[in-house]
């Protein structure tokens, strides 16, 4: 089992930045190294995802609406990942989530073991 607690949410202006932050109690799983992605849910839609690293390598992934804005990163020592999140854009309010899987990455929510219980992210234009 792995726990996952998501902090850093807030409400901001259009144009602020804001760094979420995500304590894993650890990387890996009895399957070996982990995947970890940032999800985010506005009201009355789906889950999506935002960013994913895969933790063995560093190796970052974005989807098309947080290329260029966002960075995901993670400190090994720590235990922590964290979301960057700068030019944010009304849109971008919504609950965002930490979550990880064993084995590879993907941008879907369903195939993902372990989630935080997320941070709330406002931002106002």
């Amino acid at each position: 089992q792995v726990q996952l607690v998501e902090s850093g949410g807030g409400s901001v202006q259009a144009g602020g930045s804001l760094r979420l932050s995500c304590a894993a109690s650890s990387f890996t799983d009895n399957r070996g190294a982990l995947c970890m992605a940032w999800f985010r849910q506005a009201p009355g839609k789906e889950r999506e995802g935002v960013a994913r690293i895969w933790t063995g390598s560093g190796y970052t992934y974005y989807t098309d609406s947080a290329k260029g804005r966002f960075t995901i990163s993670q400190d090994n020592a720590k235990k922590m990942l964290y979301l960057q999140m700068n030019s944010l854009k009304p849109e971008d309010t919504a609950m965002y989530y930490c979550a990880a899987r064993p084995s590879f990455c993907t941008w879907a929510p369903n195939n993902y073991d372990y989630w935080g219980q997320g941070t709330q992210v406002t931002v106002s234009s």
